[in-house]
């Protein structure tokens, strides 16, 4: 049957429609003036973090006043790369937003044709997600490539986040040569974080110092205000408790899980390197200079006794998790409370007599049975005598590699003096 005039016309109408279309994509294509191939648009991301995005290194190294410190300027992390189409032709970048980070604009002149060109851009971090990064997790980048306005390319990266718990140690490269990053632990020492205040209020109440005076007096004051510190951490009850593990699969790179001073505050528990960057963040907000050693499986603390670093203390921190002044404290609230006439050794289960004897002279045991030392001295006796075994715990074997920390090129101990490494590496906070 022939087709009916509205059906012809729908047919002539849709002929039309398609030499239009046609018409309009050949003259686009017409003005389209850059060549994707020719420009060569290539994304790619620092080949030593081995596709895994470290939320504690950008927070850490936002900062940088040094950045070939950071192997070969890890603020740098992205690098792209195009060959001009054209001369003065002005290249546009842009970098879309993720969970992750703010969408970032990279402009830049290309001033010669032919010639390839690469840069470095810095994405605009939301610093305050990567503080709050718990667990991995993975994102997709997406940079846009424009040059004079021209839409030329689009490349896309994806990158796995891990926690920013999670501190990079040291690298090996393609070469088999192995980088050191643990320089970054000092980004987890916090000398600005908000619990500190209240903390010293604590220690000054404790009795044990009277004021906090940093390095204007002598040695003897300046080990005294350390030593209310680690009383402090004992009646805190902060123990050891080893959490160094990640579920990172990296076969490059050496990483370990660092507890925030807070997550070290609320759970009261700490690994070795967690117990001094607590510590120091302590030290440092009263104006003291620690030291934090790294030997292969272990870490120690250090501290100036003077300013001009002449002498130096060592700090054994887990040796707090010996005691559990918290337990013991309600030990003797409870055996009080069901009988207040208690005195000497009754004044605590004989079990905790058993266990805290061994860290009391025959003189204190003598005053303690004799009702001459109160709970109080009973403790701070306690706590003494730990802090002298942990002053002394290390010292062999610092001796022993005083040689080692101070060679540069011996990567397997290292001597982390904070102040010094401010200058490289800032505290990651929670306030950005």
């Amino acid at each position: 049957m022939p087709n009916s005039p509205m059906s012809s016309v729908r047919n002539l109408l849709l002929v039309v429609a398609a030499v239009l279309t046609l018409a309009g994509c050949q003259q686009h294509s017409r003005n389209k003036l850059y060549n994707p191939t020719l420009v060569d648009f290539q994304v790619s991301y620092n080949s030593f973090m081995d596709g895994r995005l470290y939320p504690s290194l950008l927070m850490g190294s936002a900062q940088l006043n040094n950045p070939a410190y950071a192997l070969n300027d890890t603020n740098a992390l992205f690098a792209i790369s195009v060959t001009a189409p054209a001369s003065n032709a002005v290249l546009r970048v842009s970098v879309d937003s993720t969970s992750l980070n703010y969408v970032t604009i990279i402009q830049e002149v290309l001033p010669v044709k032919g010639v390839r060109y690469t840069f470095y851009p810095m994405v605009k971090w939301k610093y305050d997600k990567l503080y709050r990064t718990r667990q991995q997790g993975n994102i997709d980048l997406t940079f846009t490539c424009f040059v004079n306005d021209e839409e030329v390319d689009v490349k896309n990266v994806r990158l796995n986040y891990r926690s920013a718990n999670e501190c990079l140690l040291s690298v090996r490269d393609q070469k088999g040569q192995n980088h050191d990053f643990r320089w970054m632990f000092a980004a987890y020492v916090n000398e600005e974080h908000p619990y500190i205040d209240s903390i010293l209020n604590a220690i000054l109440r404790q009795g044990v110092i009277t004021t906090i005076t940093g390095y204007q007096k002598n040695a003897a004051t300046v080990i005294s205000q350390v030593e209310a510190i680690w009383y402090y951490a004992l009646e805190h009850g902060i123990t050891y408790s080893s959490i160094s593990c990640t579920s990172n699969p990296s076969t490059t790179t050496n990483v370990q899980h660092i507890r925030f001073f807070d997550e070290v505050y609320n759970s009261r528990q700490a690994n070795c390197i967690d117990a001094c960057v607590f510590f120091a963040s302590i030290m440092r907000k009263i104006g003291l200079r620690p030291v934090i050693f790294v030997e292969p499986c272990h870490a120690y603390l250090g501290y100036y006794t003077d300013k001009r670093r002449s002498k130096l203390k060592l700090l054994e921190t887990t040796i707090t998790s010996w005691v559990d002044f918290p337990a013991l404290t309600n030990n003797y609230n409870e055996t009080m409370a069901a009988n207040p006439n208690a005195t000497g050794r009754e004044r605590i289960s004989e079990a905790m007599n058993q266990k805290y004897y061994r860290y009391l002279s025959e003189a204190q045991i003598k005053q303690w049975e004799d009702n001459t030392m109160t709970f109080d001295q009973f403790k701070r006796a306690v706590a003494h005598y730990l802090f002298l075994k942990a002053s002394e715990y290390d010292l062999e074997t610092y001796a022993n590699n005083k040689a080692n920390f101070a060679n540069p090129d011996n990567m397997q101990y290292q001597m982390l003096d904070i102040q010094g490494l401010r200058a490289v590496v800032q505290p990651i906070t929670d306030n950005y």
